[in-house]
C-alpha cells in the first residue's frame, strides 16, 4: 500500500514570484499509474509591490506573475500585503456580528424595500431577512445587509411611485441607529478597500501583459491599465453576511439541499473576502469540475477571487470560479465581502489582446456593468 507524505516546498528560492509554500500530498510510485498532487489550499499572493511606490520594476513582475498563474489555475488566491489592520478587519466583523446579534425590530429599520415604493427603498440597499438572498432558485439560509456607492455618476430619477420614491440602486445607503461608529468605521474601511482593489486590478493588467500606457492614452485603450482606468468609479458593493447554523441533517452521498450561499459566480470584477475563522464554510470549485476545496479563512488576509466581468475582460483566459458556502459547523458564521466593481458605465467587452490568445472570437459582444448589475439585483432579490 502506499503511504501518503506531506511535502512542504518553499518556493521562496526556487520561483520568481511571490508565493507562499505550496502544500501538496505526494504519494509514492507503486504499481499504479501516477496522479495528480492533492490540491490543498489555494495560493498566497503578497499585493505590497503594487502598494508601496518605492517598489521595483522586478518586484511589481514577480508579483504579476503569481497572480496571473493563480488567475488561470484557480480564479481565487489568498491577499496579504494589503496594509490594512488587522484590528481593523477584526473590528469590522465585530460591528457585523453584532447588527446581526440586535434585536429583529432594529434590523427591520434598514429594511430592504422595493424600488418605486414608498418607504423610499431602491430594491438593493438595506437589510434582507433569513431567506430573502435567492441563488439558483433556491432561498439561502442567510441574513444580510447591502450597501453601495452612492449614484453620484448621473442624475437621480424619480421613482415609479412618484415624488420621495427611488428607482432601482438610486435610493441612499441604510446604516444601524443603535451601534455607535458603524457608518464611520465602515465608511473608512470602504475606503482603505477601493485602494486595495485598484492594486489588484493594476496588478492584472501587468499580468495580462497588456503593455505600459501610453503618455497620450486614452479611456478606452487597451493597455495595463485598462482597469484602473474602468475602475477609477467603482460602484461598489458591501455586503455583510450573517449565517446561521444549517441545522437539517445530512446524509453522505446524498444531494445537497440546503446552501447558506448557493453555488455561483461572483458577477462584478473582484471581491476582497473577509470572513471570521469559522472553517469548512467556503468551497471553492477546481478547475476539474468535481472537487471542492475549503477555503478556511487566513488570519490578516483576504480571500480573493475575480468575477465574471474580468472573464468577459479576458475572454475566458481567467474564469471566474463557482463557490458556495455551507455552514454546519459551530456557531453563527458572519462574513464581510467588497466587490470592488468597474464603473457603472463602463463598457465591458473582451480585450483585443486576449480575444487573440484564446479563442479569436470575442465571447461576448459587450455592454455596460450598469447593465449587467440591474439584471443580477432583480434575479438575486425578486425570483
Amino acid at each position: 500500500m502506499a503511504v501518503a507524505r506531506q511535502l512542504n516546498i518553499n518556493t521562496s528560492n526556487r520561483f520568481p514570484f511571490k508565493m507562499d509554500k505550496l502544500d501538496i500530498q505526494v504519494v509514492p510510485a507503486m504499481d499504479t499509474p501516477p496522479t495528480s498532487p492533492v490540491i490543498k489550499s489555494l495560493p498566497i499572493i503578497n499585493i505590497s509591490a503594487f502598494l508601496d511606490p518605492s517598489s521595483t520594476p522586478q518586484a511589481r513582475q514577480d508579483t504579476a506573475a503569481a497572480m496571473n498563474r493563480a488567475c488561470m489555475d484557480y480564479g481565487f488566491f489568498y491577499l496579504t500585503g494589503h496594509g490594512i489592520q488587522t484590528s481593523k478587519l477584526n473590528e469590522i466583523v465585530s460591528l457585523a456580528r453584532q447588527f446581526f446579534f440586535s434585536p429583529l425590530s432594529e434590523k427591520l429599520k434598514m429594511k430592504r424595500h422595493d424600488a418605486g415604493g414608498p418607504e423610499g427603498g431602491d430594491g438593493a440597499r438595506g437589510y434582507a431577512g433569513m431567506g430573502e438572498n435567492i441563488t439558483l432558485g433556491r432561498r439561502d439560509v442567510q441574513e444580510a445587509v447591502d450597501w453601495y456607492r452612492e449614484w453620484d455618476h448621473a442624475p437621480k430619477e424619480e421613482g415609479s411611485g412618484g415624488p420621495g420614491t427611488s428607482k432601482t440602486l438610486q435610493g441612499p445607503n441604510l446604516w444601524p441607529n443603535d451601534l455607535e461608529g458603524f457608518e464611520e468605521v465602515y465608511l473608512d474601511y470602504i475606503n482603505q478597500c477601493q485602494k486595495v482593489g485598484e492594486a489588484v486590478v493594476r496588478a492584472m493588467g501587468v499580468a495580462l501583459d497588456l503593455g505600459a500606457p501610453a503618455p497620450d492614452a486614452d479611456r478606452d485603450a487597451e493597455d495595463e491599465e485598462v482597469f484602473v482606468r474602468h475602475t477609477d468609479k467603482s460602484f461598489w458593493v458591501m455586503r455583510a453576511i450573517g449565517y446561521p447554523k444549517i441545522e437539517t441533517p445530512y446524509t453522505q452521498g446524498a444531494d445537497i439541499t440546503d446552501f447558506s450561499c448557493g453555488e455561483h459566480t461572483d458577477y462584478g470584477c473582484v471581491t476582497l473576502l473577509l470572513a471570521d475563522p469559522t472553517p469548512g464554510a467556503l468551497q471553492v470549485l477546481l478547475k476539474d469540475g468535481q472537487t471542492w476545496l475549503n477555503a478556511d479563512p487566513i488570519p490578516g488576509a483576504f480571500v480573493v477571487n475575480i468575477g465574471d466581468m474580468i472573464q468577459r475582460w479576458t475572454n475566458g483566459l481567467w474564469k471566474s470560479t463557482r463557490h458556495r458556502v455551507i455552514h454546519r459547523g459551530d456557531g453563527y458564521r458572519v462574513s464581510v465581502p467588497f466587490f470592488y466593481e468597474p464603473n457603472f458605465d463602463a463598457m465591458v467587452k473582451p480585450l483585443q489582446k486576449c480575444v487573440e490568445r484564446t479563442t479569436g472570437v470575442p465571447v461576448h459582444e459587450g455592454n455596460t456593468y450598469g447593465e449587467h448589475l440591474l439584471g443580477k439585483v432583480f434575479n438575486n432579490f425578486y425570483k
